[in-house]
C-alpha cells in the first residue's frame, strides 16, 4: 500500500491519460515551496528520493512487478526535482525545466535512452530520469542566459 502510494506518486501514476505528464505535473507543484525555499535542498531531496526509488523499484520487480511500469512516476519526480534545483525559482526557469525535462523523457535522446534500454531493474528506471532531469536543467539554464544577455525578465507574472 505505502509502497504503490510511493511509487505512483499519490497515484497520480495512476491517470489513463499521460502518466508520466501528469505524475511531474504532481510532482512540480509539490515542489515549488521546497525550491522557492531552497533550492540546493529540492535537489538533495531528489538524489535523496532516487536512491529509495531504486530500491523500492527493485522489491517491487522481483516480486512479480512489470519492469518500468507506465503507474510508477517517482522517477518523474527525481528528474524534475534535480532540474528544478539546478534552476531555482524563476517562471520562465520552473517552465523550462518542465519542457525540457518532459522532452527528454519522452524522445530519450543519446544517452538517456541508451540507459532505458540497457540497464535494469530500479537503477534503470531512475537512471534515464536523472540524465533526463539533468540535462532539462542544463538547457534551462542556457536559455536563462540567453534571456539574461538579451534583458528578458525570467519572473513576468511569478507570484
Amino acid at each position: 500500500m505505502m509502497r504503490e502510494l510511493f511509487l505512483t506518486l499519490f497515484y497520480s501514476g495512476k491517470s489513463p491519460i499521460a502518466p508520466g505528464t501528469i505524475g511531474s505535473i504532481v510532482a512540480l507543484v509539490i515542489g515549488l515551496p521546497l525550491v522557492y525555499f531552497s533550492a540546493e535542498s529540492i535537489f538533495l531531496l531528489g538524489i535523496l528520493i532516487g536512491i529509495i526509488a531504486v530500491k523500492q523499484i527493485d522489491v517491487y520487480e522481483k516480486s512479480g512487478g512489470i519492469h518500468d511500469d507506465k503507474s510508477i512516476v517517482i522517477d518523474e519526480l527525481v528528474g524534475i526535482w534535480l532540474a528544478m534545483g539546478m534552476v531555482g525559482f524563476s517562471l520562465a526557469g520552473l517552465i523550462g525545466a518542465f519542457l525540457f525535462f518532459r522532452l527528454y523523457d519522452v524522445v530519450k535522446p543519446s544517452i538517456i535512452g541508451r540507459v532505458d534500454r540497457d540497464i535494469k531493474g530500479g537503477f534503470g528506471v531512475v537512471g534515464d530520469d536523472v540524465l533526463a532531469g539533468i540535462i532539462a536543467g542544463l538547457s534551462t539554464l542556457v536559455c536563462l542566459k540567453v534571456m539574461d544577455y538579451f534583458q528578458i525578465d525570467k519572473n513576468l507574472y511569478l507570484f
